[in-house]
């Protein structure tokens, strides 16, 4: 199972790109952890400072703007 941490205030771009992610491990059949994080210490934490940004496995992949549905798939 992966580790998914969608960082972001919650504004429609983050909510999409949750959608998106969810999305795409359904229709691959990957298992994965899905967990938003809204606080901004936590976020500026991971050196995020365009959101929203996406961690897996403890790993940022993608900062800034709603991800391609191809970027996404290549992270599973």
């Amino acid at each position: 199972m992966k580790n998914v941490k969608v960082l972001g205030p919650g504004c429609s771009n983050c909510k999409s790109t949750t959608k998106l992610i969810d999305e795409v491990a359904r229709a691959k059949g990957i298992e994965i952890a899905l967990e938003k994080i809204e606080d901004m210490q936590a976020i500026a934490g991971w050196g995020i400072m365009s959101t929203p940004g996406v961690v897996i496995d403890g790993k940022v992949v993608h900062a800034g703007g709603i991800p391609a549905r191809a970027k996404v798939e290549s992270w599973f």
